[in-house]
């Protein structure tokens, strides 16, 4: 049977991973000067990233629910938190050339 604790543990293990690959989306294009490249980065390191933290978040701190096989636990754990946070990035935030940054002190 599904418990409220472990839909929530689910629920934060999901969200966790979007915030951490829409941030390193973010990060990939801000650092990288071609377009092609933060994308590539993005698709290729977030999701071991998104990998390492729920073996941590359900593994060490036990969040989460079981969801019956791998594959399903991979897809709704990993899978889609990468796509949510790029899009995220890329769809609703400003593109870092439109960002006015303030003058460095001196």
């Amino acid at each position: 049977m599904v418990s409220v604790v472990g839909l929530a543990g689910l629920l934060v293990i999901v969200l966790v991973n979007s915030a951490v690959t829409a941030l390193l989306t973010r990060f990939f294009r801000v650092r990288l000067d071609t377009s092609w490249g933060s994308m590539l980065y993005a698709l290729l390191i977030s999701p071991v990233v998104c990998l390492i933290l729920l073996l941590v978040l359900s593994g060490v701190l036990g969040l989460g629910e079981n969801l019956g096989s791998r594959a399903a636990a991979v897809a709704l754990t990993v899978l889609l938190p990468v796509a949510v946070g790029i899009t995220f990035d890329y769809l609703w935030m400003p593109a870092p050339e439109e960002v006015e940054l303030p003058e460095a002190a001196q």
